[in-house]
């Protein structure tokens, strides 16, 4: 028996702004419109408010809870969105203290990961902390996967955590679920603010499957079930999923957001089944995503080349033998330099993901990195300095230094390389995260053989020269959006770039107000 919507409440999702980013609308953010997708299927009208680039995005989110007939308002973020998320969470209270405010996404997900650690070991430290300052701001935390914990999140007496980052717990989406699960309800948002293009081809996000089994110690999630475990679509349903976005809204460029594409042992069937996709409508795709070096084959090379990718990114991270082995990066330099030879052979474009920052970081091992670019010339890159998020092994397994309350430690047991840490109020501190390369660059942590500000500084001569001698470029972002709210006979509603709504599952999309020209 179907649900009938007037009995159901309104769900407000929101998407926080990307403040540390240069461009904020690139990519939609598909986990929120995941679990939009499953309430609107199960019948429950939403509306979705995306602030992504918004840069009075305080003044925006006041004004919808004015009006909005939502009593429950969720919100996902990363931790470089938190302090974002904690002001928008503060003004929806002050205009609805009786709303409910639900957190999910990565943020909360690796905290509350951590934070279990500390309570098995019997101890009370910044992961607890950083739990209860959470709770302090949310009704509700859903931690790992959303899709089927969001029901029991909105239910009427919901537990002020919802634990599905537990494998055992029967909201984890394994690969059964996670085929059948609806897609990302992109409807919901604007697509055509968002500009991304891919050799010339408008594009947008798509993630065929979840999970990173990889123990890279700077990597969040690595104690988390939700990105450890794989969990694939059949190459079918991410087909199917790419037919739908070309004949919905004509995007012939698709960037695959998967942690490691080929992990996943079908990708060659996978990018069989998107050239053929491409004959059968009569059109070219030009496609993007990540592989893991080590794992990088011939075979996968041409059958990417084949389907349309003309791009690869590689986490890489360091030219230094000894910083891939503190990092427990699994890969060698030489594996790395054959991957992006390979990559080369069959006409692929390479963008090399570098950082800076790990156990063990010295001048001379900044300048492998700068000289082994030299050596591959990736076709772009970025080095970015690391930061030590809840989740991350580097946050994780750190110890409290002895004669500093402030700065944590971590050690990399192998070798005794260390990594110190300064203490961030991850709701709200954002500007560890990557910057503007012409000195926009912060960094919170060190090493026994480089400060805070050497690796800096270490970093921008690395960016500056790499760029000048191999002739790339640097593509600043566009700047944020203000939300005008003074728009003659349409009041203060919010403008159509910001907030869709839909009545119900399947039914049309209820534009609040016009459009504004940004």
């Amino acid at each position: 028996m179907s649900i009938s919507s007037a009995s159901l409440p309104t769900i407000c999702l929101i998407t926080p702004p990307s403040i540390f980013l240069l461009d904020e609308r690139v990519f939609v953010n598909l986990g929120i419109l995941k679990i939009a997708a499953v309430l609107e299927k199960t019948g429950y009208p939403v509306e979705m408010v995306d602030l992504s680039g918004i840069q009075n995005f305080e003044e925006a989110i006041r004004d919808h809870a004015r009006t909005s007939p939502a009593l429950i308002f969720g919100v996902t973020s990363t931790t470089p969105q938190m302090p974002a998320t904690a002001k928008i969470a503060k003004a929806i209270r002050q205009i609805q203290p009786q709303a409910r405010l639900i957190l999910g996404g990565p943020h909360v997900t690796l905290v509350h990961s951590a934070y279990k650690k500390e309570s098995i070991e019997g101890r009370n430290g910044r992961a607890t902390r950083a739990m209860q300052s959470l709770h302090e701001l949310f009704d509700v935390l859903v931690v790992g996967d959303g899709e089927e914990a969001i029901l029991s999140a909105i239910s009427e007496n919901p537990s002020s955590t919802v634990d599905a980052n537990d494998r055992y717990s029967s909201f984890f989406l394994n690969n059964q679920k996670l085929e059948s699960l609806p897609f990302p309800a992109r409807h919901l948002v604007d697509m055509n603010s968002y500009h991304y293009s891919i050799e010339g081809h408008r594009a947008t996000s798509i993630i065929a499957q979840l999970g990173c089994p990889f123990e890279c110690g700077f990597c969040g999630g690595r104690q988390s079930p939700m990105l450890r475990v794989i969990r694939t679509r059949s190459s079918q349903n991410i087909i199917q999923e790419i037919r739908e976005i070309y004949e919905t809204y004509g995007h012939t460029g698709f960037m695959f957001y998967d942690d490691e594409l080929n992990v996943n042992p079908k990708m060659v069937e996978l990018m069989n089944g998107i050239a053929n996709l491409q004959k059968e409508l009569g059109v070219e795709f030009r496609l993007r995503g990540f592989v893991k070096a080590e794992l990088f084959t011939d075979q996968q090379a041409e059958a990417m080349m084949r389907a349309g990718f003309r791009w690869l990114l590689t986490g890489f991270e360091s030219g230094s033998p000894r910083i891939l082995t503190n990092i427990n990066k699994k890969a060698t330099r030489e594996q790395n330099t054959r991957a992006v030879q390979m990559a080369k052979n069959h006409g692929l474009k390479v963008k090399a993901l570098m950082s800076v920052g790990h156990p063990g970081e010295s001048r001379e091992t900044i300048m492998e990195t700068h000289d082994w670019l030299l050596k591959v010339r990736p076709d772009d890159f970025d080095v970015t300095i690391i930061t030590t998020y809840p989740g991350t092994p580097y946050y994780d397994f750190a110890v409290p230094h002895p004669t500093d309350s402030d700065i944590w430690v971590y050690t990399y047991e192998k070798t005794g390389d260390k990594l110190y840490s300064v203490e961030v109020d991850y709701n709200e501190v954002a500007d560890y995260y990557k910057g503007d390369p012409d000195g926009g660059y912060k960094a919170y942590v060190y090493t026994d053989f480089l400060s805070a500000n050497d690796l800096v500084s270490l970093r921008d001569h690395v960016e500056r020269d790499i760029r000048k001698k191999l002739n790339i470029p640097f593509n600043p972002g566009a700047p944020a959006i203000r939300y005008e709210h003074s728009m003659g006979q349409f009041g203060t509603r919010i403008p159509a770039y910001i907030l869709r709504t839909s009545r119900a599952a399947g039914s049309p999309i209820l534009k609040r107000s016009r459009v504004v020209s940004a």
